[in-house]
């Protein structure tokens, strides 16, 4: 790891992160840890050694000129830290980065190490699936964890999935023995309409992430995005006959599945959030410069599709 200087004495830190790839349908999770290290402005406190953990004919570096000067940046995960004071101060370390290609118990031995060194109190873990659901109703985010004690506490789901796993499956099991205690939050994407972006599914992660950490995350132009795709995706459904059965399918049997979303705890988890985004607006209505359904199988996807490049630590070629 290549540690930069000058990392904070942290408050109350938790861990969040995210890794493009097999566990990032629709790059909905990808692009969460996107929007908070872009909302909140994060700072770069450290980065993996790219050598280490990914194949390059994979993952293949990109040159650009900066200044005349030819320079390469690699495909890497780095962790940049952002201090939330609303509604408490609280550090938040974001971890964003690429599924490794190779070494991954060294890969996440790396970042317990440094979720020791630096106090790290809870990992959380964003993750996309690609499921029956449709696109119409609200994306089902599901929180899972190993540990019993924290489910209860959190009101999680304990992870029963078996079969092939991803780097998000690994890393938390890899914290829930080195006694971390980690949560992997899980949105469905429609499997009908993989292709990124897909902010829906991206809003409905944050959405959960801000409940589960009570902190208050500004949705930016997340939800007029969301809005925007939904009619998108409604009118390519419409101009298709067979896609529009399908999907009225969907809707049929989620909604004999489930119960009505509008229980009394999905009230009070909106108006908490509605209040929590309230007490950030100005008197003159503009906001500061800063920027459910439970899946029913074990969250664990079918790949969505190759790893894209990421572009962190460049340097000179």
């Amino acid at each position: 790891m290549i540690e930069l200087e000058n990392v904070p004495e942290l408050i109350d830190p938790v861990m969040v992160c995210a890794f493009e790839g097999w566990n990032d349908a629709g790059d909905a999770a990808s692009a969460a840890l996107a929007h908070l290290d872009e909302t909140w402005g994060g700072k770069v406190i450290a980065a993996l050694d790219a050598e280490d953990y990914y194949d390059f004919q994979v993952n293949r570096p990109t040159i650009w000129l900066d200044g005349g000067i030819r320079r390469i940046t690699w495909p890497t995960t780095r962790l940049s830290v952002i201090r939330v004071t609303e509604p408490t101060t609280r550090d938040v370390v974001l971890v964003r980065g690429i599924e490794p290609s190779m070494r991954w118990r060294s890969f996440c031995n790396e970042l317990l190490g440094f979720a020791h060194e630096l106090g790290i109190e809870l990992v959380v873990i964003l993750g996309a699936l690609l499921g029956d659901t449709p696109h119409s109703r609200p994306v089902p985010v599901s929180g899972v964890t190993s540990d019993p004690e924290l489910a209860r506490r959190l009101d999680l789901e304990e992870s029963r999935y078996e079969g092939p796993t991803g780097i998000v499956g690994v890393l938390q099991e890899a914290c829930t023995h080195a006694g971390v205690p980690a949560v992997t939050l899980w949105a469905a994407v429609p499997h009908y309409v993989s292709q990124p972006p897909n902010p829906k599914a991206t809003l409905a992660l944050v959405n959960k992430l801000e409940d589960l950490l009570d902190l208050r995350i500004p949705p930016g132009e997340l939800g007029e995005d969301a809005r925007a795709w939904q009619i998108g995706v409604d009118q390519l459904a419409a101009e298709d006959s067979e896609v529009a059965e399908y999907v009225q399918q969907l809707e049929e049997a989620q909604d004999t599945a489930e119960l009505p979303e509008a229980s009394g705890d999905a009230i009070a988890r909106e108006f908490e959030r509605y209040l929590r985004r309230r007490e950030n607006v100005g008197p003159t209505g503009e906001k500061p410069v800063a920027g459910h359904a439970t899946a029913e199988r074990p969250a664990e996807p079918e790949a969505p599709g190759p790893a894209r490049e990421s572009p962190d630590g460049a340097e000179e070629e």
